[in-house]
């Protein structure tokens, strides 16, 4: 049972502005974190929630304290706050965010577009990003006794591509689990999924739910 223990989840994609109006996201629904959240929920953890914009709720949402976030940068300020204003045992990372960030941006001719409200939309404007911060390496620091668990997403259907990905994912990150999968898992219900222990344990589980209920129970 996890009767006392503080479980904090990432879900959904991140939104990216472009402008008050406009942005980039992914694909992610929170699927995977949802089902984290009720299979922690069942063994009675203390459960933080926080989820992107367009991200689904777990069932229980009432019994979980839910956090709002938007962009990857936003996350990372919301998620230093709590892991360093509080002790919590569990961080699992299944938020699915954004390698990108909007840099500048410019106008056809070439020049910048530097007003914050609506991007001119009689022709395309031209985007330069920026690399996004990875949060993933940055919570051992902020917590260095919370369990950490990462997601690693491959389109690939090697096998040991995969485990080999995550695997150093999960080293640079000082992670204490990695949970890998393909892309495949976006469309489909029953892709395996992968949960790699820094011991090198691996725990292959078919399909998301019963991926988020194998690793909650690898905690109890």
């Amino acid at each position: 049972m996890l009767t006392g223990k503080k479980v904090l989840i990432t879900s959904g994609g991140t939104f990216e502005k472009w402008d008050n109006v406009r942005g980039h996201t992914n694909l992610s629904k929170g699927t995977m974190g949802s089902y984290l959240a009720e299979a922690a929920y069942e063994k009675g953890a203390d459960i933080t929630y926080m989820h992107g914009v367009f991200t689904q709720l777990p069932e229980h949402k009432d019994e979980m304290q839910l956090i709002k976030f938007e962009g990857i940068e936003d996350l990372g300020e919301k998620l230093k706050h709590l892991l360093q204003s509080e002790k919590i045992d569990y961080v699992i990372m299944a938020v699915a965010g954004s390698d990108w960030l909007i840099d500048k941006v410019f106008d056809q001719s070439g020049n910048e577009l530097t007003e914050k409200g609506k991007m001119p939309s009689d022709e395309p404007p031209i985007i330069h990003f920026k690399k996004a911060p990875k949060i993933l390496a940055q919570i051992k620091n902020w917590s260095p006794d919370t369990t950490l668990v990462g997601f690693k997403l491959e389109a690939t259907d090697d096998e040991q591509f995969l485990m080999d990905r995550a695997t150093l994912r999960m080293e640079t990150a000082k992670a204490d689990y990695m949970v890998a999968n393909s892309s495949k898992s976006l469309y489909g219900a029953m892709e395996p999924h992968y949960i790699i222990h820094r011991s090198g344990k691996v725990v292959k589980v078919d399909g998301k739910q019963a991926a988020a209920t194998a690793l909650i129970d690898l905690f109890s």
